[in-house]
Parts: structure tokens; sequence; C-alpha cells
């Protein structure tokens, strides 16, 4: 039986691929503030915008190409169980070749009914208002906005805590979700933590390996390590 490895990402992963990061330095958002365009509030007061803002991270993801991680990443299934709890809404990771991706926040390649958040549909075009789903409501991004649930974090959390091995790539240790999740790890867990600036040390945390390189050059080690101990 393959041993399970769950790997939690963050922004930093698709950074490298050229995806803007969530914040930049000054808290805004392509020049916005977080809330105008990622929150119920911001999109009942402005739609065309919170549409708009949208639609542009959608065409810009068409652009750019999955990196070095991704690929490594799906590299591991050969001999390894592996799962995806990622925090990105792009499909780089399916791009790359993993198979079992779980998004933590959403999908920006889907939308879903306002009247029912369970009709989730594919969609890689443009979505503005008067885009209605096939019981009439309007469509959103299927995103998780902030003050929204996280619908699946319970199941993340199940899928760490069967894990053998967890990897945390291109996310701090000290946001959440991701770091609410890896406390569902099984005691003696080893954990890798790939970042060319952590803010933690491996005094830390028992069982924990810091990695100081960027995803892109830190996921390829990790992963031809991993494969060698199995092969």
């Amino acid at each position: 039986m393959k041993k399970k490895i769950v790997v939690l990402t963050g922004a930093g992963v698709s950074a490298e691929s050229g995806i803007n990061t969530f914040r930049d330095a000054d808290g805004l958002w392509e020049g916005h503030d977080v809330m105008e365009v990622a929150s119920p509030q911001g999109f009942a007061k402005n739609p065309d915008l919170v549409m708009n803002f949208y639609n542009q991270r959608r065409r810009q993801l068409k652009t750019v190409e999955p990196n070095a991680a991704h690929i490594s990443l799906a590299k591991l299934e050969e001999v390894y169980e592996v799962h995806i709890i990622t925090q990105n809404v792009d499909d780089l990771h399916e791009r790359g070749g993993s198979s079992n991706v779980l998004h933590l926040h959403g999908e920006l390649l889907k939308a879903r009914s306002i009247g029912n958040e369970r009709t989730i549909l594919d969609w890689d075009i443009d979505l503005n208002i008067g885009d209605n789903c096939p019981d009439g409501h309007q469509l959103r991004p299927h995103i998780v906005w902030f003050g929204e649930m996280v619908p699946l974090l319970d199941t993340a959390a199940a899928l760490v805590e069967m894990a053998d091995v967890v990897m945390i790539i291109g996310t701090s240790m000290q946001v959440y979700p991701a770091a609410g999740l890896v406390n569902f790890s099984k005691e003696g867990t080893p954990i890798y933590f790939i970042d060319p600036k952590p803010n933690i040390s491996e005094e830390d945390h028992n069982h924990l390996t810091i990695i100081t390189e960027t995803a892109a050059k830190g996921v390829p080690i990790l992963v031809e390590d991993l494969i060698r101990r199995v092969t």
C-alpha cells in the first residue's frame, strides 16, 4: 500500500508561474481593497466590479503555465498516494498533472448559483451579470470570500489526519487555514516546510524540516529525495 502524502500549498507556488499573489505589500489586491472584490458585501454593492475583477484573473490564468513545483508534485504520484490541499483558486496543480486536488478557497474556472451553492458549473470565459444557471439564478464566481464558510475544511482536516508525510509550500505556517490544518497531523508525522524566508525554525516544531528555497527550486529537490526512499 502506498504511503500518503498531503501537500498544503498557497500563493507562493502560483507566484512563480506569474500569478499575482493575493495581496500586495500595501494590502491591496490589484489596486482594490480586498473587501471590495472578495466579500459578499462587495458583491452586493458593486457586482459589475467584482465580476470584472475575476474576469481579469481568469484571463490572466490562461496566459501562464505550471512551474517545476507543480510538475514535481505530480511526479510524486508514481510512488505515493498524494493529496494536494490548496488555497489557490487557479488550475495549475491540475495542469501540472496532479490527480487529487482540493481547493479550499474555490476555483476560478467555475461559477456557482447565488440561489443554490451546490449548483456549480465549469466556467472558463467571462462571467457577467445576466449569466444565469439552469434554475434561473444569477451565477457568481465560485470563490470563498471573506466572511464565508470554507466548506471543504473538514474534508481537508480528515486528509491531514491520515497523512504519513505533510508538505507545506508557498504558505506561511502562521496563516489560517493552513496553520490549523497542520495540527490535525498525527504525532510524529514528518512535516516539510519549503519557504525561502521561513518565519519559524526547526526547533519550534518536532519532526519539522525546513527547506529554504523557492517552491520551484525546493519542491523538485524534496520530491526526488522522497521518491528515492521508496524505490
